[in-house]
């Protein structure tokens, strides 16, 4: 199934049982999974108009988002250990907090070298403006302690010893409080990782229900839909010949009017 496709189905009217695009409508009968809803019809002529103006923003930015993915990938590449792990203490920070409070939060943290030394209170304490800081002052300091060898933070260490991103990915859900699919989908993104992942938060999920890439937008997100929805918008990033990550900035900029972490 491919998103030109279900664009096709789209402005002919066709009306989807769950899953599939019927034959009888001059379109071969393919599964569309999260893509089809019987009571949905869809409205093709606005998923196009969309569809136009996200590649409009993406040419008119795309030279700042080369720039800003270049820093994140500095970051690995030259970046101190404390660098990464600022990166991934501004993930386990933004789950239903403002992206720009929690890296303010951040900074204060790393001017006060409470990232690396300070004790929970210590920490609670700057991340005014954060919602449930006292659990996330706690997951930070868990994770100052996940990656610590010999005293001293080795983030870089447990990383490379995977073999691709989605197994370092599958490991920091599974192991880092705090973090889920979408924090550490984000994390490597901004370590210069993660230009195959999906970072679905509400203004992505938004956009890629109105793209048509969903159909409504998930209440939650278990590990199964995450991984279906991030296929989608693979698939999607591929019709349109804009990259997963490029995409994912556009999206942002779309819902926020800025390109920012």
């Amino acid at each position: 199934m491919t998103f030109a496709t279900v664009i096709m189905a789209n402005a002919i009217g066709v009306h989807c049982r769950p899953g599939v695009i019927p034959t009888g409508s001059g379109l071969k009968s393919l599964q569309v999974g999260e893509l089809g809803d019987a009571n949905m019809t869809w409205n093709g002529s606005e998923t196009e108009k969309y569809v136009k103006e996200i590649k409009e923003i993406h040419h008119s930015i795309q030279e700042e988002i080369e720039s800003r993915l270049e820093e994140f990938e500095q970051t690995w590449k030259k970046g101190k250990e404390t660098d990464v792990f600022a990166e991934l203490v501004f993930c386990i920070l933004t789950p239903q907090s403002r992206a720009r409070r929690c890296w303010e939060a951040v900074e204060n943290l790393i001017s006060k070298d409470f990232l690396l030394k300070g004790d929970k209170n210590w920490i609670a304490r700057e991340l005014s403006g954060v919602r449930f800081r006292n659990k996330k002052a706690e997951y930070i300091l868990e994770a100052r302690n996940q990656f610590l060898v010999g005293g001293k933070l080795d983030i870089r260490l447990k990383i490379n010893q995977f073999s691709n991103v989605f197994d370092a990915r599958e490991w920091l859900v599974q192991n880092i409080r705090g973090i889920g699919y979408k924090e550490a989908s984000h994390f490597l993104r901004n370590i210069g990782l993660g230009k195959d992942l999906a970072i679905l938060d509400r203004h992505i999920l938004k956009g890629l229900k109105f793209l048509g890439v969903i159909v409504r937008i998930p209440d939650s997100l278990s590990r199964k839909t995450y991984l279906e929805t991030e296929k989608g918008m693979k698939e999607f990033s591929k019709e349109v010949k804009i990259p997963v990550d490029h995409l994912d900035l556009v999206l942002w900029y779309k819902g926020t009017g800025e390109i920012f972490k």
